[in-house]
C-alpha cells in the first residue's frame, strides 16, 4: 500500500504547472484530456518530485466553492513538506525564482525548516535533515 497522489487545487493549470516544474524542480508525469463528472472538458495534471512515488493531482477549480480554497486548502497552516538534500542550495534558488518565503530558515530538533508558498497560496515547509558534525 502507498499514498499514490495528493490533490493541490489551483486557479488554473499552466501557472501551476510551471512552478511545479520550473520552480521546484518536480517532473510532468501527466498532462491529459479528461472530463469532469457532468461532462466538461478538464485535464488530469500529475507532478511528481525526481524520484519520489507520491505525487500532486493539479486540479483546477470548478466552481465557487472549489476557488475559495485555493491557498486555503489547510486553513492556513502548513500541509505540505518537501525535503531536500542541499537546503541552502534551494533557498537560495527558490528566493532567486521569486517564491516567497513567510519564515526563515531556522533550526528544529528535526533539521532545517523555511515556510514557503506554492504559486496557489499553500504554505510548504522545505526541510533538510541535520548534517552529521
Amino acid at each position: 500500500m502507498r499514498l499514490d497522489l495528493v490533490t493541490v487545487v489551483v486557479a488554473e493549470y499552466d501557472p501551476a504547472i510551471a512552478f511545479f516544474t520550473e520552480i521546484l524542480g518536480f517532473d510532468l508525469v501527466e498532462d491529459s484530456p479528461s472530463l469532469t463528472n457532468d461532462g466538461r472538458p478538464k485535464r488530469w495534471v500529475v507532478v511528481r518530485p525526481p524520484g519520489a512515488q507520491t505525487g500532486l493531482l493539479l486540479a483546477r477549480a470548478d466552481g465557487d466553492r472549489q476557488a475559495a480554497t485555493v491557498g486555503e486548502q489547510v486553513a492556513g497552516r502548513v500541509g505540505f513538506f518537501l525535503r531536500v538534500d542541499d537546503f541552502d542550495a534551494t533557498c537560495r534558488r527558490l528566493t532567486e525564482a521569486g517564491v516567497e518565503f513567510v519564515r526563515p530558515p531556522r533550526t528544529e530538533p528535526y533539521g532545517r525548516v523555511a515556510v514557503f508558498r506554492d504559486i496557489a497560496g499553500n504554505l510548504w515547509d522545505l526541510l533538510a535533515p541535520h548534517l552529521s558534525p
